[in-house]
């Protein structure tokens, strides 16, 4: 419990976001024809999303910024839309094929991010990775979601495509930014 007391608000938040996964993977799967069960998974899905935001922010604004937020928000963030994507494509409603293209971007960034650090190089979120994180976050809520209304299935689709834009886009635009990173020195 010490180290919890250590923790700032951020990282409270960032820890908060990572318990919220479990429970909202349970509502989800343990009864995925139940609307009960779909809303309550897209309610906890929504507020794991939103203290991303608050933990960022909060971090920034009152220059709480700690070495264990740098690792664990990222980390935090990429299990909540994986774990997401692979529940959805376990019900049949994301292709297995967007969702490897999707996980596969994010162990490509993460593999630079290291290379970088162990060069004492800081790769920073770009905009675009931020675009893709909102619309994937988007296509989650909406296909978790999943109402019945022939709308909202049009508007989930075409957020998983404009997430799926945005996931290539972003990692050709860090791999044009950061190539020099992958280059040997001696």
């Amino acid at each position: 419990m010490e180290f919890l007391k250590n923790l700032n608000l951020p990282n409270r938040l960032t820890l908060l976001r990572i318990i919220m996964i479990p429970i909202f993977v349970f509502f989800l799967l343990i009864a995925p024809d139940s609307v009960a069960c779909r809303i309550i998974s897209a309610l906890v899905f929504i507020a794991a999303s939103l203290t991303d935001t608050a933990d960022g922010y909060i971090a920034r604004k009152y220059d709480m910024i700690t070495n264990f937020g740098k690792f664990m928000d990222p980390l935090a963030d990429k299990l909540l839309v994986c774990s997401a994507m692979i529940c959805l494509v376990s019900l049949g409603q994301l292709p297995a094929w967007i969702c490897i293209i999707i996980i596969a971007r994010e162990f490509i960034i993460s593999g630079f991010r290291l290379v970088a650090s162990d060069n004492g190089v800081v790769i920073a979120a770009s905009y675009w990775g931020k675009f893709k994180t909102v619309f994937q976050m988007l296509m989650v809520i909406f296909m978790v979601a999943d109402f019945p209304f022939g709308w909202w299935k049009i508007v989930s689709l075409i957020f998983m495509w404009v997430a799926l834009v945005l996931t290539i886009v972003s990692l050709v635009d860090y791999i044009i930014k950061n190539v020099d990173v992958l280059k040997e020195t001696k």
